[in-house]
């Protein structure tokens, strides 16, 4: 067994859908749990949504999602099936499920009936909103989680917001699961009793907001473009080039910028790093700089200047980054786990494994 699989020997049960729970079952995967993922006769929707993949297969994004899983199907309206899942709940570590509050207990498995089956269990209920308050059985998606949470307030264009992508409030959510499920096993050994965790999508991405929220004091006027690290300032922004590509500088530090300014052969722009925001002529000035030359110059003067400038490569061009090739990064079109450990990269499986119609899934 790899020294990196520090989760084996974990049993998690997967009954989640999309993106967010299987995002966290798949990451916990990665790491050596071995994960059981239940899906209903109809498959998760997530088989064929946004990319499909080739007749008959699943897309790619629901193979990255659910590798060195095994998927096996459970009609959880099924009384026998019902009785499959209880048992599995038996010899799990964790269950990780994203249905809308009440549905669980509804299908027979209330807390009080999972406590019963498993008292070690860490169930971990991932939902939009979270399990309590008003906004409970709302129905949303990442963007409107974004919305409520304020995640659109500060960026993007004067004009408008942006939409995020991806969709950052369905992976902050995955984050916060991963990180709660495993703080409520490692309590488990010292107190021997489970946990239940409810994480809400939109808290997990309200969390990212100190900035703002503190910036803002309270202020209801547009704040997009006008901030230090949303476009407002000359230093960290993003420029176009002359052959319409896009590069990023974020010299917020001094020696950072007057590294720049004086790589660019305008020394008179140092005495003005600290102007007042929104630095519009600053930054227009900078635009048109950018302007005068394609992105294979610019990269050539400043790449190797210590200035904390990058070029925007386009998706194609990732794989092919020398950083993320040194780490072994990105295997074919899909990243691997994202660090290492013990000075390795973390071994991942390639694929899913799924059981045929009605076989049952076990624990090994």
């Amino acid at each position: 067994m790899p020294a990196n699989k520090l989760l084996s020997g974990y049993n998690v049960l997967d009954l989640s859908q999309y993106i967010p729970g299987p995002y966290a079952a798949r990451s916990l995967a990665d790491l050596g749990a071995q994960v059981i993922k239940i899906e209903p006769p109809a498959g998760d929707p997530m088989r064929n949504f946004i990319c499909a993949g080739n007749e008959g297969e699943a897309s790619p994004i629901y193979r990255h999602l659910n590798r060195g899983k095994t998927i096996a199907v459970l009609n959880l309206k099924n009384t026998q099936d019902k009785q499959h899942l209880a048992r599995l709940l038996r010899g799990a570590d964790v269950l990780l499920e994203s249905y809308r509050p009440g549905v669980m207990a509804r299908l027979g498995f209330d807390r009080d009936r999972l406590q019963a089956i498993n008292p070690r269990l860490v169930h971990c209920a991932l939902s939009g909103f979270g399990q309590t308050g008003p906004f409970r059985d709302r129905a949303g998606h990442d963007l409107t989680y974004c919305a409520v949470a304020g995640a659109l307030c500060a960026s993007g264009t004067e004009k408008q917001p942006v939409l995020t992508y991806p969709p950052v409030a369905d992976h902050a959510g995955a984050m916060q699961a991963v990180n709660a499920v495993l703080a409520a096993l490692l309590h488990r050994e010292r107190s021997g009793r489970g946990a239940f965790l409810d994480i809400s999508l939109t808290e997990s991405i309200l969390a990212w907001q100190y900035v703002g929220l503190s910036e803002s004091q309270h202020e209801t006027r547009q704040l997009r473009e006008r901030l230090l690290l949303n476009g407002g300032a000359a230093c960290y922004n993003i420029y176009t080039t002359s052959d319409g590509r896009f590069v990023t500088l974020a010299a917020l530090e001094t020696k950072f910028w007057k590294a720049f300014c004086c790589q660019t052969d305008h020394p008179e722009w140092i005495a003005r790093h600290q102007e007042p925001l929104p630095q519009k002529d600053l930054i227009a000035e900078l635009q048109a700089l950018f302007s005068t030359q394609p992105l294979s110059a610019w990269q050539n003067l400043l790449a190797e200047t210590d200035c904390c400038f990058e070029p925007i490569p386009a998706f194609n061009e990732i794989a092919t980054h020398p950083q993320f090739e040194a780490r072994a990064s990105i295997t074919g079109v899909q990243p691997g786990y994202p660090g290492w450990i013990n000075g390795e990269p973390v071994e991942t499986a390639s694929d899913y494994v799924e059981l045929a119609a009605g076989e049952t899934p076990l624990w090994r």
